[in-house]
């Protein structure tokens, strides 16, 4: 796994630190179901991913990012720039890359308001689309940057942005769920949520501050494991969520308490 403190190290600050603000954003407002705020910040990522790319492409990044005065003729002239088979990603820095980024502008641009009628709120639809493009075409970046399989690279995102959550306290080493209502095992899925990959046993333990470690382990991770709401290795003393874990605290715990 990538160290993420080095992740996009081959891009300037100027543009990696706000490349990774802005796709925080997104993911935040998306799990937050602030819909549209979602989709504003999409046309913020895009306009970050668009220097990155032409600075790679045309050997000069800026130090920067700004606005395109078009962004959709600026990203099919990228595909003019000859294509070379030396440059790493040559292909999606060219071609995949600023077409994903022309359909996520547009989103942010002409989908944000005028929505009526329907079942479904279209603007959940295009939040859920933003989340899904911007996250591929940083797993791109990281794949291309890194030369790492499209898996690893997937993985490293999942990893950099951690879940903000108001109910969970964070100081030092550690974490509190602030609903004193909600039941130990709620808890561990809920702080599990807002921590990417593998956490120990011995910390989760701590955080929901359950008193004897083997009964934690019994009824709660055991349970949670049978259930697939998460993944527990007992030789390794460490725990993870799983996706049916992250939908259950998304559909049932985030909303009840929303």
């Amino acid at each position: 796994m990538i160290d993420s403190a080095t992740v996009l190290s081959g891009i300037p600050s100027g543009l990696r630190d706000p490349l990774l603000k802005s796709y925080e954003e997104i993911v935040m407002n998306y799990i937050e179901h602030r819909w549209e705020p979602s989709e504003l910040n999409g046309g913020k990522f895009c306009e970050v991913v668009y220097f990155i790319v032409s600075g790679v492409l045309n050997g000069t990044f800026p130090t920067r990012p700004s606005k395109p005065s078009n962004m959709v003729i600026a990203c099919r002239a990228l595909e003019m720039i000859p294509s070379d088979p030396h440059r790493p990603g040559d292909r999606s820095l060219r071609i995949l890359i600023p077409r994903v980024l022309q359909a996520l502008y547009e989103i942010r641009n002409n989908r944000g308001v005028g929505h009526v009628g329907g079942d479904v709120d279209p603007n959940y639809l295009d939040a859920t689309v933003v989340h899904a493009m911007s996250s591929w075409v940083l797993a791109e970046l990281v794949r291309v940057f890194h030369a790492v399989s499209t898996k690893e690279a997937q993985e490293v995102v999942d990893v950099l942005i951690e879940r903000k959550h108001s109910l969970i306290w964070e100081f030092e080493n550690t974490r509190r769920v602030l609903d004193t209502k909600m039941s130990k095992g709620d808890q561990t899925l809920f702080l599990l949520h807002a921590k990417s990959g593998w956490v120990s046993e011995e910390q989760v333990v701590s955080w929901v501050e359950y008193s004897n470690s083997t009964t934690f382990r019994t009824k709660i991770l055991k349970p949670l494991h049978k259930a697939r709401m998460v993944e527990y290795e007992e030789a390794k003393k460490r725990v993870r969520i799983s996706p049916l874990g992250v939908k259950d605290v998304e559909v049932r715990i985030l909303k009840t308490r929303s």
